[in-house]
């Protein structure tokens, strides 16, 4: 196996065909011994049935039905545990972030001999408020950090098997994925990403991914906050 595609799904249903469409054409430009994984987060529509219909298609396909919703990071983990690709492409089904852009990723690691490439978000949009508290949660991490994150860092990443391999190891239920991804180490390079226009409603709010990335109680006042803006 060369290629692993994860994705989670929550309440995704409108965007998986589509997804799985466009991110399937770029895989096999690059290899054709590639797996698509897709775990289901506890969604209430229609994506677990969507996904298995399109299982059935395309034997590639992996479906990973959680017993519950657990959250994005428990989400994204779970998939990264199955995987078994030479290279790994994490990227969210909500086509925010172009699936095209796995052709670039290759071309950046293999160029820059790294063992992941991830996106970073430029320029950054979406409401004053959200942008706002954004940008704080970065500087207060760093504050209290004794390691730097990248600002504006994506889902999005391609990464290899020794780099998953590492990163899998954390077993910590409440963790923060954007500092796991620092603290797994080995050569990692950012690569700017225009975000796409968005169709809809976003699977994972804002005060879900924001949550998921710090622990409680530091986000509650500006969960609070965001969710009014979301």
């Amino acid at each position: 196996m060369q290629l692993s595609v994860v994705s989670t799904l929550f309440q995704s249903a409108p965007y998986i065909e589509e997804f799985y469409r466009r991110v399937r054409t770029e895989a096999e430009k690059i290899t054709p011994d590639a797996e698509f994984i897709l775990v289901n987060d506890g969604s209430t529509d229609r994506s677990l049935e969507v996904a298995l219909e399109l299982q059935k298609q395309d034997a590639r396909i992996r479906v990973v039905d959680l017993s519950r919703n657990f959250g994005h990071h428990k989400a994204m983990m779970t998939g990264l545990e199955h995987s078994q690709g030479d290279f790994v492409f994490l990227i969210d089904v909500d086509l925010e972030e172009p699936p095209e852009m796995l052709g670039t990723f290759f071309e950046s690691l293999d160029r820059e001999k790294a063992d992941a490439v991830y996106g970073v978000q430029s320029p950054r949009h979406g409401p004053w408020l959200t942008r706002t508290l954004a940008n704080l949660f970065y500087w207060v991490f760093e504050l209290l950090s004794d390691y730097r994150i990248p600002p504006h860092s994506l889902t999005a990443r391609l990464m290899t098997r020794r780099y998953v391999d590492q990163l899998v190891r954390y077993k910590e239920h409440l963790s923060n994925m954007i500092g796991l991804w620092e603290l797994t180490g080995f050569k990692q390079v950012a690569v700017g990403v225009r975000k796409s226009p968005f169709k809809g409603t976003t699977t994972y709010t804002f005060q879900r991914r924001f949550s998921a990335d710090w622990p409680q109680p530091f986000t509650r006042s500006l969960l609070s906050a965001a969710s009014r803006c979301d």
